[in-house]
């Protein structure tokens, strides 16, 4: 008993209690619910303590049981489970047997097909050399599926595969509980610590077009890991120390020379910056004068401090313009954040033996990279290696990561795999227990293919290409006549949602590995899967309700009350997609690849036309156009699609508005 001090000396018949107690106790922590407790002041004996605690205990796995329940079903993880039973069932001395369930492509194939049968046949013919026909293992496995609540009825199909037929009870039950408790995360176990690093652009330099694919796919990662109730620590990797601000803080003195006491008036920090740049590289005083101010900095003299702050706070303000059009959340730590601790890197690395000196260096060769880890320079400073592996030990080992997540184009790839090893060489983490991944991306190319560049051959800024996306925008609203019926401010919030909306979803939309076109015709092309279509396609199912006088309350009260019944095929198929989102949110916790929402989104909106061409959701007068009928289980599936698509923008931090 001393995880307990100070505590009454117990009884024999009370110890026993206890150890009852602490074993319900140890029972109750595998549910993960084991967290931070009111305080125990005033209880004295440890039996009473345990009690209280075992209370608080119950209140909070009730408490996630109830959470647990409002959670949004992933129909694919329950068939997976019911198959798997079966599957175990059928051929119990099998090891990992294969399992293989997925959405049908065709309505004549069921709701879902598991496939697992072909690939038991081949595992059966090679471990036991067994011939077995795929429909035979399929017609066993059918018969071993455990009661459920979701299949109506299975179907042999083929050389033996399982069409999986969903009852429509449940399918109802799920999109009521869906209106009635809105878009939850699917249950996904253990909240984790996640570690995203992305967008990270360099101090004195403006952010330009690659910066964009890091800032917005890092941020809409972040929003999802969030959604499913992670812990996340959006991290933003600044070049904010190194040998170039030797020559800027030397370029300050000359040019703001009182730049301790008066803020200079640096209006535009590209130029001051290629000004240094072309000092350095042609007055042999001035660079010997940077590299001074390099070590003086290091140091931490207070002048150099001051004045690399006064640099670092320009490039900042500049930065966070772009964020707040972006709404992009993001904590700084910088390079200068792991300065100090860079020098025991070195000394952890030397400890264990892995350091080589070569022509003065210190480098570490990691098994399985050609080129080396450079942790040391010949001149005793460190480099970009050093740096990466400091931040890369302060995230596991101070931020405790989970999942860590680095946000970073692919020409990094190389670099980042061999640093990762270097953490795991080293012992710093475990790569079952820990995950840490580069999420990689293609590069901005031109509508000539070639990297995206002005006219004049320069790096498109970003500030100019989010301002060309708001003209273009405001253009294509009035060539649909909107500023017409359109208040002001409805117009501005529409020309800001549809702008950088566009520029997000035509990024996001297409996989991060590959490289994409940038094109602003068809990123704001109202047709096919873009952000102007699907942004659309939201405020026009919003506002069927709206139009047939059915406010928000009422809706509610319908979600209550009303049996959505899906006996019409589209209404069916629509049903079945809006249920898929925690499927396709899975998905994408697992490969981190955000198209896949956006062909979801678009799916889901295609499907919806096809069922409001279809089905009277309100039927009026042909003469007078009055309402003649609701029909409220039709808008209740109106109202599921538009929330579901309003987590889905979320996600990808797409803010549609109610008019356009």
């Amino acid at each position: 008993m001393s995880s307990w001090p100070h505590l009454i000396p117990t009884a024999p018949h009370e110890e026993n209690e206890i150890k009852l107690l602490t074993a319900e106790i140890e029972r109750l922590k595998n549910f993960g619910c084991l967290g931070v407790s009111p305080s125990l002041e005033g209880l004295r004996d440890e039996n009473a303590k345990l009690k209280y605690r075992l209370n608080f205990l119950k209140k909070s796995l009730q408490e996630e049981r109830s959470k647990s329940t409002k959670s949004m079903i992933n129909i694919n993880s329950c068939l997976q489970e019911i198959f798997g039973a079966a599957i175990q069932a059928a051929y119990p001395d099998l090891e990992n047997p294969p399992l293989v369930v997925t959405p049908s492509q065709q309505p004549k194939f069921g709701d879902y097909q598991c496939n697992s049968a072909m690939g038991i046949s081949q595992v059966l013919l090679k471990t036991r050399e067994q011939k077995v026909s795929p429909r035979e293992i399929a017609e066993k496995i059918v018969k071993s599926i455990p009661a459920n609540e979701c299949i109506e009825k299975v179907e042999i199909a083929g050389p033996g595969f399982i069409n999986v037929h969903l009852r429509k009870d449940f399918v109802s039950k799920q999109l009521s509980s869906l209106l009635i408790n809105g878009v939850q995360p699917p249950a996904i176990g253990k909240r984790k610590k996640v570690v995203v690093d992305f967008s990270s652009p360099n101090i004195a330099k403006e952010m330009h077009v690659g910066h964009l694919r890091s800032t917005i796919i890092g941020e809409s990662m972040c929003r999802l890991f969030e959604f499913v109730g992670y812990d996340v620590l959006r991290l933003n990797h600044l070049g904010d120390w190194g040998t170039q601000f030797g020559m800027l803080i030397a370029h300050l003195q000359d040019k703001f020379p009182d730049y301790l006491s008066v803020s200079p008036p640096i209006g535009d920090l590209q130029a001051f910056y290629k000004e240094s740049k072309q000092r350095f590289d042609t007055e042999e005083e001035f660079k010997k004068r940077a590299y001074q101010c390099v070590v003086l900095l290091q140091s931490k003299n207070p002048d150099f401090i001051k004045a690399w702050n006064l640099i670092c706070d320009v490039s900042r303000r500049e930065f966070q313009k772009i964020y707040n059009c972006l709404d992009i959340t993001l904590i700084e730590r910088g390079e200068s954040f792991y300065h100090e601790m860079m020098k025991d890197i070195v000394k952890e690395f030397e400890d264990k033996g892995f350091v080589q000196v070569d022509d003065g260096r210190k480098v570490v060769f990691v098994p399985g990279f050609p080129v080396p880890l450079t942790i040391m320079k010949s001149d005793g400073g460190f480099t970009y290696d050093t740096s990466d592996l400091a931040a890369l030990k302060h995230r596991l080992c101070e931020e405790k990561g989970d999942i860590l997540i680095y946000v970073v184009d692919s020409g990094q790839s190389v670099h980042l795999q061999t640093v990762f090893a270097a953490g795991q060489m080293i012992g710093w983490y475990d790569p079952k227990v820990t995950r840490v991944a580069h999420a990689a991306f293609g590069v901005v190319l031109g509508e000539d293919k070639k990297k995206f560049k002005t006219r004049s051959g320069d790096t498109v800024r970003l500030i100019d290409l989010l301002e060309e996306g708001l003209k273009r925008a405001m253009d294509k609203l009035k060539d649909k006549e909107r500023d017409k019926v359109l208040t002001p401010e409805e117009l501005k919030a529409a020309q800001t949602s549809v702008a950088f909306g566009c520029i997000k979803y035509a990024d996001l939309s297409h996989n991060r590995l590959n490289d994409y076109v940038f094109s602003f015709d068809k990123m704001l092309d109202d047709r096919g899967n873009t952000a102007a279509y699907l942004l659309y396609a939201f405020t026009r199912i919003r506002a069927i309700a709206r139009l047939a006088n059915i406010d928000e309350q009422m809706l509610q009260k319908a979600a209550r009350e009303e049996v959505l019944v899906l006996d019409h095929e589209k209404e069916w198929k629509l049903g079945k997609c809006i249920l898929r989102f925690p499927e396709i949110l899975q998905k994408i916790l697992e490969d981190l690849l955000l198209h896949t929402l956006c062909d979801y989104l678009y799916e889901l909106a295609t499907t919806f036309t096809e069922f409001y061409d279809s089905c009277y959701c309100v039927e009026k007068d042909r003469q007078t156009g009055q309402i003649v009928k609701v029909n409220m289980w039709r808008l209740l599936l109106c109202e599921a699609t538009a929330t579901v698509m309003a987590k889905g923008f979320d996600i990808l931090g797409i803010k549609p508005v109610q008019r356009m």
